[in-house]
Order: structure tokens, then C-alpha cells, then sequence
């Protein structure tokens, strides 16, 4: 009788498993393989850069995918096309046409991620252990990013496109600029009152200023989303150490300009982002949609609890905003 019970015990559980296995079978003639593409220009760095680069992130942002066995079956394969792709959108090392400038900014949002742990994702991680980013990889990057900033001139064409700016006998533009995007430069911001500062491992001096708008809504706390019309402008400067021991702001950097403007700027977040640098002011990007590709990615992974804000401004430091962020 026990032996009876037993296989009709069995049975069902068999059953389910071939269930299972005809399913999985089945799905596979709906599988589709990620798509190559070829490699137009991959990332130019020292050798040890590269390793960790390879070795962390190549598998989503490149054209060069390692992808293990079980990546590559349905329904798995279809969670992680769709990551590859998107991951591709964002930064693809396989596509590295960018300047010495942009490729400067592009290492300090990876550097970013990754001492926030951001990146790469926990869940790739999970299943690719080996990918983890340590200690001693964060340095590496981290001391190649600030090494850049001694970088090489500007490429002949960045030169040519900035010829069009007008630059005055003091080093400053006599027409201020406008990004691709639209976001046009404006001096007005220094007039503007200071909501926070802050300061990155490369020792730059970063002042935040507001407008009235964006003010007003640090001051009733209606920030999250921030209302249409608030511009927050982040003037960088190098610093400059006196042999006093003073520091003090030195060479201008860039200023680098948030505009909320929820119908212009659909596809980041309602806010047009803009980054004039150098004394001629020259804008970043090429195109309109260079905001898309590159400044909201960061901000989506690292700010998405303060309105896509990195620098908190001082006033809000409440019991509310903590509220918020622990949500």
C-alpha cells in the first residue's frame, strides 16, 4: 500500500517537471540572440583601467558582451537583452566618440556609480560574482579620472566649433552661448543667493546658486518635484592653495546649468541640463539629445530622491527631507 501511495506521489511531481522542461523548451523557439554590433571605437585607457572596465562593465555597455550560458536562455534572455540595450543607450565603450572633455566627464559619472555602489547593478552581481567592483578597482579609476584633468588640448574640430564665440579682450564671450538642447548661458546667476556648496576628489570649488523660483521651493520645501521655471546653475573652479595655507578659488572650470521645463525636456526627467566651460564658455554636446545619453543617467541612479538634484540645498536639511530619502 505504501509503495502504491508513493507513485501516485511521484507521479504528479514528474508530470510538473516534464511540464517545466516542455515549457522551457518551448520558449527557447522565441528566444532571440542580443545583436552584435560591430566596434566603431573602443575606449582608449591603461591597461588596468581597461581590466576593470572589461571585466565590470563591458557585458551590458559594450559591443563586446561576454554573456554566460544561462544569460543567453529564455525568459532570462529577455530580461537581459532588454538591460543590454538600455545599457548601451546610456554608455557603450565599444562607441567611444567622444572628446578628451566629454571622455573626462564620462569617467568621473562612472567613478561616481561606483563609490555609490550604484554600479554595477547588485543583481548582475548576484549572478556574476566575479564582476564586483573592490576597493583598490575604485582607486585605479579614481586616480585615472583626476590625471585628466591635465589632458590633451582640444581636438581640431572642438576648436572649430567654438570659433563662432565672440570672445572679448578679458577672456570672456561677448555672445553667451546655447547648448544643443537650448539652454542658453546667462550671467545672471552670479547675482543669484547661494543654496550649497560642495567639493569632489579632484579638490574643485563648486558653488550652487538658485533662482528666485527654485528658491522659493528650497524655502516651503516643495522641491520634489520642482516646480517649472527653477534654474540651478553649478559654478566649478579649480582650487588655489597660497603658501599661507589659504585656499581659494582659482581657474574657472565650467558652470553647469539645470532648467526644469517639464514639456521641453520630456526625456530627462522635465529638466534641460547644460555645461559651458572654459573661459569661451564652449557647451557640451552635439546634439539636443546628448542629455539623454549621458547627464540623466546619473542623476536617475543618484538623486531620483531629491528631485534629480545632486547637492542638497542646506536650508532643507529637515526632518521631512530625511523622511523622504529613507522611502
Amino acid at each position: 500500500m505504501d509503495s502504491v501511495n508513493k507513485k501516485r506521489r511521484v507521479k504528479p511531481i514528474a508530470l510538473a517537471f516534464l511540464l517545466i522542461v516542455g515549457i522551457c523548451t518551448a520558449l527557447q523557439f522565441f528566444n532571440q540572440p542580443l545583436k552584435g554590433n560591430p566596434v566603431t571605437k573602443k575606449i582608449k585607457a591603461p591597461r588596468e583601467v581597461l581590466a576593470i572596465l572589461e571585466n565590470s562593465c563591458f557585458n551590458c555597455h559594450s559591443n563586446q558582451p561576454n554573456l554566460s550560458w544561462y544569460d543567453k536562455i529564455a525568459p532570462i534572455s529577455w530580461a537581459v537583452n532588454k538591460d543590454v540595450k538600455r545599457a548601451r543607450e546610456v554608455l557603450n565603450f565599444s562607441e567611444w566618440n567622444y572628446s578628451a572633455g566629454e571622455h573626462q566627464g564620462k569617467m568621473y559619472a562612472i567613478l561616481n556609480m561606483m563609490q555609490s555602489g550604484k554600479m554595477p547593478l547588485h543583481e548582475y552581481t548576484l549572478l556574476h560574482p566575479s564582476a564586483k567592483i573592490t576597493t583598490q578597482d575604485i582607486e585605479t579609476i579614481r586616480k585615472y579620472t583626476l590625471s585628466l584633468s591635465s589632458i590633451a588640448p582640444l581636438k581640431k574640430e572642438e576648436k572649430e566649433s567654438n570659433q563662432n564665440i565672440e570672445i572679448s579682450k578679458n577672456n570672456t564671450p561677448l555672445k553667451f552661448p546655447t547648448s544643443p538642447n537650448g539652454v542658453q548661458y546667462t550671467d545672471d546667476y552670479k547675482k543669484w543667493k547661494v543654496i550649497s556648496m560642495s567639493t569632489l576628489f579632484d579638490q574643485s570649488i563648486r558653488v550652487i546658486y538658485g533662482n528666485d523660483i527654485a528658491l522659493k521651493a528650497i524655502e516651503t520645501e516643495n522641491f520634489h518635484p520642482w516646480p517649472n521655471g527653477s534654474i540651478i546653475v553649478k559654478s566649478v573652479w579649480k582650487q588655489e592653495k597660497l603658501d599661507n595655507g589659504e585656499v581659494r578659488a582659482g581657474e574657472f572650470v565650467n558652470a553647469q546649468f539645470m532648467v526644469k521645463d517639464t514639456e521641453k525636456y520630456t526625456d530627462t526627467e522635465g529638466w534641460g541640463f547644460a555645461k559651458f566651460s572654459g573661459n569661451d564658455l564652449h557647451p557640451t554636446g552635439k546634439t539636443a539629445s546628448f542629455a539623454k545619453e549621458s547627464c540623466i543617467a546619473c542623476h536617475r541612479q543618484l538623486a531620483e530622491k531629491t528631485g534629480y538634484l545632486f547637492d542638497v540645498p542646506m536650508k532643507v536639511n529637515t526632518e521631512r527631507l530625511i523622511k523622504n530619502l529613507q522611502k
